[in-house]
């Protein structure tokens, strides 16, 4: 019975677009997930570069980028809701082990997985003075799911899921993502049908 299923949780997992997929904001993207949880979901495109690159996006925000080799990074279109605020996914600053009581950031949200998401601007701050995490990955806008909205939307087959991969976010080249987190599932796009299949 579908009442009985324990709900799914894909925090830490990619969302890869079906070919199906018509919705532009989605169409091909691959999407990390933040957060899942019985009240939504929320995560960030991670393969839909804008047309401004860091460089650009700390002049605006008036910081020097005291990292050189982050300025022609892409800032990505990390969804619809909320274009105009930004979203730094990155590496755990500390392991557990080491964290300190106080949290690095006044706004992180640590994922589990490895991986933590600010929002807060002392994360460019630091970046600003060459410090920092030193894997990010910088968004305007993010992903968004109300309650039950993303698990329908994969029983219609709009979606696959697979555990992330850190390594497709910041180390592969932004055109191959979508390629990358397919094979984690041992597909290839050319094996996916546009259409849905309800047998």
């Amino acid at each position: 019975m579908p009442g009985d299923a324990s709900p799914i949780n894909l925090t830490h997992h990619f969302l890869i677009a079906m070919p199906g997929m018509e919705d532009e904001a989605f169409a091909k993207s691959v999407v990390y997930l933040c957060e899942h949880g019985p009240r939504g979901a929320l995560g960030l495109v991670i393969n839909k570069p804008s047309d401004i690159n860091l460089g650009r996006l700390f002049d605006k925000v008036e910081l020097p980028l005291g990292r050189r080799e982050l300025a022609g990074t892409p800032v990505f279109q990390g969804g619809p809701v909320q274009t105009e605020r930004g979203f730094v996914l990155h590496e755990a600053v500390f392991t557990r082990e080491s964290a300190p009581a106080e949290p690095v950031y006044a706004s992180t949200m640590t994922i589990p997985g490895g991986l933590e998401m600010t929002t807060s601007k002392d994360v460019l701050e630091a970046l600003s003075t060459g410090s920092g995490p030193k894997k990010v990955l910088v968004s305007l806008g993010y992903s968004a799911w109300g309650e039950g909205q993303l698990e329908s939307e994969i029983a219609e087959n709009s979606w696959l899921t697979v555990g992330a991969d850190p390594a497709v976010i910041f180390d592969t080249p932004i055109e191959q993502r979508y390629d990358k987190a397919l094979s984690l599932l041992g597909l290839q796009s050319w094996m996916l049908s546009p259409d849905a299949g309800h047998a």
